[in-house]
């Protein structure tokens, strides 16, 4: 099996942060494809090193790199420092883009989004040259989407307890909690108070550019749900996608059962116990375009540019 050997990166971004992450080389000298993986709310890139190894070995080259306030990117204290959840797509993810696209200008541009890192890429500037993309439980945070019997302790979790304790420390500390790894005050503050249209998260003046930024996309993506996760429900993950007007979309909802397990939840496809079957499937997505799991599409949501607006009315996200 190739072993592939990570190389240390440093990513600069538009306003000055630098951000830490590594390059991945292709086992082929002519990668079928460049991957960025994101990561979910709170996770190390380190977390999704295993699955970046295996895409080496199918040809890829990969990226992972750690959010601003994160992992590699952490500054020396979190307290005061200024960070909102929306620079880790309108900063971090474009200037991600722009680095594996300095490296490797004439693959395909791929993405895997974890969580929230499904969500993000819409907010970069330079999202339209994404070729294609695989979300594996992608939202928002909204909690009137969580999971109904998971629902309100979820809310008390990070809806209530959340913002408290990072008004009390200046930052979450998601990481003594045993939570999550800590986060800087403002991502804690944006996931604690988000609402069911995700603009309103945004500044008045910023929302229409936020809102023609994800209709910029155009890739195809395909958007999985495992059904027992509390967190990237079907409604929640449907909800993210209406903001993907202009992209060709398909739905996925997978049960544990499919893969021998009693539970996945919402982190656990990217262990390596997956290699030889979730893994695997992955590579038809991302090289091939080809969805692995057609008997479990439940929607195909393909919205043309002259279709609907997705936020236009009250009851849409």
């Amino acid at each position: 099996m190739h072993e592939a050997i990570s190389v240390p990166v440093d990513i600069p971004c538009e306003d000055g942060t630098r951000l830490g992450g590594h390059i991945w080389p292709s086992a082929t000298s002519h990668p079928c494809g460049t991957v960025v993986i994101n990561a979910a709310t709170g996770v190390p890139a380190q977390y999704y090193h295993r699955y970046a190894r295996f895409l080496t070995g199918h040809g890829f080259a990969v990226l992972t790199y750690d959010y601003r306030g994160i992992g590699l990117s952490r500054p020396d204290t979190l307290r005061g420092y200024a960070c909102r959840w929306a620079d880790w797509g309108e900063l971090d993810f474009a200037a991600a883009i722009d680095f594996i696209r300095t490296r490797e200008p004439n693959a395909p541009l791929l993405v895997v989004g974890h969580s929230i890192g499904g969500f993000l890429p819409g907010l970069a500037r330079n999202a339209g040259s994404i070729d294609r993309m695989l979300t594996v439980g992608a939202q928002y945070g909204y909690w009137g989407d969580y999971s109904a019997a998971s629902r309100w302790r979820l809310f008390l979790k990070w809806h209530l307890a959340m913002p408290v304790l990072t008004a009390a420390f200046g930052y979450f500390p998601g990481r003594r909690l045993g939570w999550l790894e800590d986060l800087p005050a403002g991502v804690a503050r944006d996931w604690s108070l988000r609402r069911a249209r995700m603009e309103l998260s945004h500044p008045v003046a910023d929302r229409d550019d936020t809102l023609n930024r994800l209709a910029s996309v155009t890739a195809d993506i395909l958007a999985l749900c495992i059904s027992d996760d509390e967190i990237g429900t079907p409604d929640a993950v449907r909800r993210a996608l209406n903001y993907y007007r202009n992209a060709p979309t398909k739905q996925v909802l997978l049960q544990p059962t499919d893969f021998g397990l009693e539970r996945i939840g919402h982190f656990s496809l990217f262990h390596d116990r997956h290699a030889a079957g979730f893994w695997l499937d992955t590579v038809l997505w991302l090289r091939d375009g080809v969805n692995p799991w057609p008997h479990r599409q439940f929607e195909t949501l393909t919205i043309t540019p002259s279709g609907p607006n997705p936020v236009a009315g009250p009851d849409r996200p």
